[in-house]
């Protein structure tokens, strides 16, 4: 194991930025490059000749235009450098995304490093792309690496579902890889015969940083390279160049650590020349030393005296730098100036710092609640909501500290429930009114028109069968809606999860239908601008203290024009309620609400959720049940037992 640079050390330069500027460590040769745009080029590593260690670690900086940042690229294998760390032995680079049937991508590169000091890190993930794909890992046999995606399988309750075979697939590689080359096509017994023409793509990607920005297989199609993490070992034999070799002062031998261990034999001008036991060596600055181990005195002592909080001398006792470390002596002008000043110097230290914490706590929130107002969407808000008939009066604007007062500052007692599109709260306003709050998850781009939709819908809504907006809030760093608060939960948990002591009878489920359906009736024709839903579900569904039906969470609605019969998007909606023609033709009408609210119906009528495993395949969705049902004359087979002898 490579001992590993200290912790405390490492934790107070975190912490401190200043303390960057105790002194500059010198990462490349001398006379050399150090850095290209904004990346460190650390030696062995270089730019130019002389610079670099052997042609593996020459650099090729591409400076461009003051209006677009340089670029740096490993010249031998000819990738795009982001960063190179000498303590973890990595560099993060770009890799191409091999492609098949895409247009608008260019020749596929295979990558071969064979031979070099780099190679493929396990934190790299090997990922294929596209509807019936099989992707495989060629010239590294024996050994067999791939995976195969597939189209159109249901991913429900699958954790990570995005990427666990539909349309996506994922496998780790083989260690020390050197090799890429992928291979791409139809597995030989699809499931159906989708994908057999459609764009298939494979690359490896550095798994960490394909969990945290890939949603979907969609945020990859327009994208030509992915980051990964090679590995790095420094190899020594006939390919150094002539008069580069690694030194280590004899002074400060016990400032750098090298595994494999390094034999050090004598040299001019008291330096020590570094000869390697194997073929290939790591190594790093022991505990109280910083740089660059690969250089001539390279590792620097680190001044802990010079750095805020980074020695533990304190009181009577003056920080004394040494070697590797620090040792505390006695002060005594220390404690004659402690006994005479301490009590005011710390009276007008606390005055002080109260003072200045109050004054940059003042203008800071005021920045930040303009900062979020303008993220949230407030300008835009404002824009569409003074464009829709006086509706903006409706709408109350919320300050964060009415509603942080009102939920008990978002306590988790006080969820009512949690979903794709945030949490909802229950609170109470000053003047006794219960609420619910919905506070949205952290907005990107997609998720704040969804918000500003649903609040610029309901702002125009008015029906008794709508869930009721009272308000919002964009000060927050994520945006609050305020709703009326509806007390007996979701008609999906009455259909599906109904304990004894309720009855969930005929006559209650008819009114239920019968209201969602005058809503529905409302929004498609008697609202003052249409509106199609595009997600009606049982839990989307509330049911009031009278057991009323509300229609809610307008997250994904649309308005349309008049004159207007459908709506072309890209496919949203809950599989199970999916209008099948939706699906196929993206084109969204009323009827296909309509068919939405037929599913809900087929759940009121027989108690079973829309998709269910229990079922055949020829009969797992709901909707596909009832109507084999109903030409098999058996439409009676489909009633909730509970429902039984009771009076239409």
């Amino acid at each position: 194991m490579i001992p590993r640079r200290v912790s405390l050390i490492f934790f107070l330069l975190f912490l401190v930025p200043e303390i960057a500027t105790v002194s500059a460590l010198i990462m490349a040769r001398p006379n050399c490059t150090e850095t290209c745009g904004n990346i460190t080029i650390p030696f062995p590593f270089g730019i130019g000749t002389g610079c670099y260690m052997n042609d593996w670690f020459s650099v090729h900086c591409n400076e461009t235009t003051a209006d677009s940042p340089s670029r740096a690229f490993l010249s031998r294998i000819n990738m795009e450098v982001f960063k190179i760390s000498l303590e973890s032995s990595v560099v993060r680079v770009n890799s191409p995304i091999i492609s098949s049937g895409c247009s608008g991508r260019g020749a596929n590169l295979a990558i071969n490093m064979t031979g070099s000091p780099f190679s493929f890190s396990s934190s790299n993930i090997f990922t294929a792309m596209g509807c019936n794909n099989r992707a495989l890992l060629n010239g590294i046999e024996p050994e067999i690496v791939g995976c195969t995606s597939t189209c159109g399988a249901s991913t429900e309750g699958k954790e990570n579902s995005y990427c666990s075979g539909n349309n996506c697939c994922q496998t780790t590689i083989p260690s020390s890889l050197q090799v890429v080359n992928a291979s791409l096509g139809t597995p030989e017994h699809p499931i159906n015969d989708q994908g057999r023409n459609q764009c298939k793509v494979a690359f490896i990607v550095q798994e960490k940083w394909f969990r945290n920005n890939i949603s979907s297989p969609e945020v990859v199609q327009d994208m030509q390279y992915v980051p990964v993490i090679l590995d790095w070992v420094m190899y020594y034999g006939a390919d150094i160049p002539e008069g580069v070799t690694l030194y280590s002062d004899a002074k400060n031998s016990d400032a750098m650590y090298c595994d494999p261990p390094m034999n050090l034999t004598s040299g001019r001008s008291g330096l020590r020349t570094v000869t390697l036991y194997s073929n290939s060596t790591i190594c790093s600055c022991n505990w109280g030393y910083d740089g660059n181990p690969y250089l001539p005195d390279g590792c620097t002592d680190i001044d802990e005296c010079k750095i805020p909080r980074g020695n533990s001398c304190s009181g009577m006792t003056k920080c004394v730098n040494v070697p590797g470390g620090f040792k505390c002596e006695l002060d005594k002008a220390k404690i004659t100036f402690l006994i005479l000043g301490a009590a005011t110097g710390l009276l007008l230290l606390l005055v002080g710092i109260w003072r200045l914490y109050k004054l940059v706590k003042k203008r800071k929130n005021i920045e930040l609640k303009k900062k979020f107002f303008k993220r949230n969407g407030g300008l835009l808000l404002q824009q569409q909501l003074s464009s829709s008939d006086g509706s903006i009066q409706k709408t109350k604007i919320f300050t964060s500290k009415e509603l942080e007062k009102a939920t008990d500052r978002f306590n988790d007692n006080r969820i009512l429930g949690q979903g794709g599109q945030g949490t909802v709260y229950k609170g109470m306003q000053a003047d006794g009114m219960i609420v619910a709050v919905k506070k949205s998850i952290l907005v990107d781009e997609e998720k704040l028109e969804e918000f500003i939709n649903e609040v610029v819908i309901l702002s125009q809504v008015n029906h008794r069968n709508v869930v009721k907006l009272l308000g919002c809030c964009l000060e927050t760093e994520v945006p609050l809606l305020v709703y009326e608060f509806i007390p007996n939960g979701n008609l999906f948990e009455y259909i599906h999860d109904q304990k004894e002591e309720f009855e969930f009878s005929w006559e209650m489920r008819l009114r239920i239908a019968t209201e969602v359906a005058r809503a529905l009736s409302y929004l498609h024709s008697a609202a003052s601008i249409p509106v199609y839903h595009r997600d009606i579900k049982s839990t989307n569904i509330m049911l009031d203290e009278k057991f009323r039906a509300k229609v809610s969470d307008f997250g994904t609605s649309r308005s349309i024009a008049i004159d207007q019969t459908h709506l072309t998007t890209h496919v949203q909606g809950t599989f199970g309620y999916l209008d099948p023609e939706y699906f196929q033709s993206s084109q969204f009408t009323g009827k296909s609400d309509v068919y939405s609210f037929g599913v809900v119906l087929a759940e009121l009528l027989s108690g079973q959720k829309p998709i269910s495993y229990e079922r055949s395949e020829e009969r797992r969705s709901l909707a596909t049940h009832f109507i084999l049902l109903m030409e098999e004359n058996k439409i009676f087979d489909i009633l909730d037992e509970r429902l039984m002898g009771q009076d239409p």
